[in-house]
């Protein structure tokens, strides 16, 4: 019988001579998964390539990838294929350029629910961002789950992962760009001028923006909360300021 886990995992690719295939097709992997302490022989050398292609790789208990591979002989070894290439920083930049508009750009920080940052990449797309940045680590990823919540968008949104945020944030702002972070006890959102280069920071689903992402944002901006709950989800959050940079940036009027 089919394994519900994998079933859903349609990215999971399973086993040494698998993960070695896809990687020597060039094709996109996300995470390389290993068994805690498995580095010998064909391992080590998928690890080593794994790492100097950039790609993220986690150590993890046997059971538990035997669970996630739906008891199959995983040799040791899986791989979470992307659903898409990762893109450059650069390429966001570029891809305003091509457009003759100031960056417009979306930042996770540690944002965990696949769903949502489909969600985000999704929204982004629709009002005209130029690029999503996540981190390398303690973020969702380009998984098949992701892809699906952005009904396509990741096909015509570069997203680009940074194994440094808070260094990623320095840079953008060296290249002009102003920062603002979606937090408790901030700016009211419809009353900042989102005029020149933007990046938004849309923080984790319990925490929020880290504390070092905050202090290096130029702003800090929020929503009026009148209910007895005091967030939003983090997609819905976002949705709503990058609607409104969209929304000065098409010269729409407020009433």
């Amino acid at each position: 019988m089919e394994n519900k886990n994998t079933r859903e995992n349609t990215d999971l690719i399973i086993g040494r001579n698998a993960v070695a295939e896809a990687l020597k097709s060039e094709r996109a992997i996300d995470t390389l998964l290993v068994v805690r302490g498995e580095k010998h022989g064909s391992i080590g050398r998928i690890i080593a390539e794994c790492k100097d292609r950039g790609i993220v790789v986690k150590e993890v208990d046997k059971k538990k990838l035997d669970f996630m591979c739906g008891q199959g002989n995983h040799q040791g070894i899986a791989a979470y294929a992307a659903v898409h290439e990762y893109a450059e920083v650069e390429d966001i930049f570029r891809l305003a350029e091509e457009r003759g508009e100031d960056p417009f750009i979306i930042i996770c920080d540690e944002l965990e629910d696949p769903h949502n940052l489909g969600a985000i990449i999704r929204t982004a797309e629709c009002t005209g961002a130029h690029g999503v940045i996540i981190p390398k680590r303690r973020n969702a990823s380009l998984t098949w789950a992701v892809g699906k919540a952005s009904a396509g968008a990741v096909e015509y949104v570069p997203v680009a992962r940074v194994g440094n945020l808070a260094s990623t944030i320095e840079e953008l702002k060296k290249r002009g760009v102003w920062v603002y972070c979606a937090d408790m006890d901030g700016s009211p959102w419809c009353q900042v001028d989102f005029s020149g280069a933007v990046a938004l920071v849309v923080g984790s689903e319990g925490a929020g923006v880290g504390r070092l992402i905050k202090v290096k944002s130029d702003f800090v901006l929020s929503l009026p909360m009148r209910g007895k709950i005091t967030s939003l989800n983090a997609s819905v959050a976002s949705s709503i300021m990058m609607y409104e940079v969209a929304r000065q940036r098409l010269g729409i009027k407020a009433k």
